[in-house]
This record gives structure tokens, C-alpha cells and sequence, in this order.
């Protein structure tokens, strides 16, 4: 009877021990097969999957490859391209800068000379060639630049709105 126990009881670490010897063993035959099969230049179903694999795989490493290159390109030119647009854009302010100046200027200065030819001009034509003359000056700061092409003008401007403004009556 003790022959019958033994024989139905069961020894885990035995059992275990010997099921991952046999899978060990089964993977030694199967990679000792697949050499085989390699130098005999046959290919297997499990053989042929795999190098489709790897070949997919290297085709996709190539194209990320080839896509972060053109990815590099593209942001080196549109780099340059802000750039080019920026100084446009600077070039652009620039001019129209200048030509708020060139407007205001001879705007301030066209004023002058109808005063000094004693032509007649309102208090609103005085006080709206005063706040051009202020905007001038403000975009001249603002710009770093300096006035020295109106200051004469606009003496003769002052002077005779002072006297327009004490002398009601004349011109």
C-alpha cells in the first residue's frame, strides 16, 4: 500500500523542476532544428515571418530616418524664411515711419507758410497742426530720431496763434 501512496502523491518542486527542463531542452531542439534548416538554406513559415519582420522593421527605422532629415530641412528653411519676413516686416515699418515723418513734416511746414504769407486760418487749423506737431515729436522719441527740420516752422505757427489768440480781430 505505501507503493500505492507514493506513487499517487505528488512532489511540486520535483514536477516543476523537470517541466522547465523540458521546456529548455524543447527550445535547445527547436533552435538546433532552425540551424538546420538555415544551412540546408531551407526556410520555415515561423523563419520566414520573422525575417519579414526584421525587414519591416528596417524599412521603417530608413523612413523615420529619412522623414527626421526632410523634418530638419523644412524647419532650417522655414527658419530662414521668418527671418526674411521679419525683416521685411521691419523694412515695411520702417518706411511707413518714415513716410508718417515726411506727411507730417510737410504738413507742419505747408502750415508755416500760410501763416507767414498771412493767409487766413482758423483756431481749429492752429490747434490740429499743434497736436500734428506733438504726434511728430512722439514718433521721432519713439524711434530714436531727432527733429530738426520743423522747429522754425513751428515758432512761426506759435507766434501767430499767440497773437490770433490776444488779437482775436486780425488774420
Amino acid at each position: 500500500m505505501n507503493e500505492i501512496r507514493e506513487l499517487t502523491s505528488v512532489n511540486l518542486p520535483y514536477m516543476l523542476a523537470s517541466f522547465f527542463v523540458l521546456l529548455a531542452g524543447a527550445r535547445a531542439a527547436l533552435s538546433l532544428l532552425e540551424w538546420a534548416v538555415g544551412k540546408l538554406g531551407l526556410e520555415t513559415g515561423w523563419m520566414k515571418k520573422r525575417r519579414e519582420e526584421h525587414d519591416l522593421l528596417t524599412r521603417t527605422s530608413q523612413s523615420l530616418a529619412a522623414l527626421q532629415r526632410q523634418r530638419e530641412k523644412d524647419v532650417e528653411r522655414s527658419d530662414s524664411r521668418d527671418e526674411e519676413i521679419s525683416n521685411d516686416i521691419k523694412k515695411l515699418t520702417r518706411m511707413f515711419v518714415e513716410k508718417e515723418i515726411d506727411d507730417m513734416r510737410w504738413e507742419i511746414n505747408n502750415f508755416a507758410t500760410k501763416v507767414s504769407e498771412g493767409r487766413p486760418c482758423n483756431k481749429d487749423s492752429f490747434t490740429h497742426c499743434i497736436r500734428i506737431y506733438e504726434k511728430y515729436e512722439k514718433i521721432l522719441e519713439e524711434n530714436g530720431l531727432e527733429n530738426g527740420e520743423v522747429e522754425i516752422s513751428m515758432e512761426l505757427i506759435n507766434d501767430a496763434y499767440r497773437k490770433k489768440i490776444w488779437h482775436p480781430g486780425s488774420t
